[in-house]
C-alpha cells in the first residue's frame, strides 16, 4: 500500500477513535500541545499564509506534514459534511 492510499485510512481511523483536529484552529492547539503527528494539507489552499502558519508550527514541533490532492478530498476523508 503506498502513501496516496494509507492516507485517507489515517485520518478515517483517527477520527473515528477521536483524533483528528480540524481546520486552522484546532490545528494550532493541537500541534502546540504536541498531541499532533501528522498534519495535512490541500494542494489547492490559496491563503500563502495559512500554509506557511501550519509549516512553520509543524517544522517547530517535529510534526510531518504531508498533501491531499485538494480540499473538497480532504474533507471527504475528514468528514466534514458542507451544504
Amino acid at each position: 500500500m503506498d502513501i496516496n492510499a494509507a492516507l485517507p485510512l489515517v485520518i478515517r481511523k483517527s477520527k473515528a477513535h477521536g483524533g483528528l483536529a480540524r481546520g486552522l484552529h484546532e490545528a494550532a492547539k493541537a500541534i502546540e500541545k504536541h498531541n499532533a503527528h501528522l498534519c495535512v494539507l490541500a494542494d489547492d489552499c490559496d491563503q500563502p499564509d495559512y500554509v506557511k502558519l501550519v509549516k512553520a508550527l509543524c517544522a517547530d514541533h517535529n510534526v510531518k506534514v504531508l498533501r491531499a490532492p485538494s480540499a473538497k478530498i480532504l474533507g471527504e476523508w475528514a468528514g466534514v459534511n458542507r451544504f
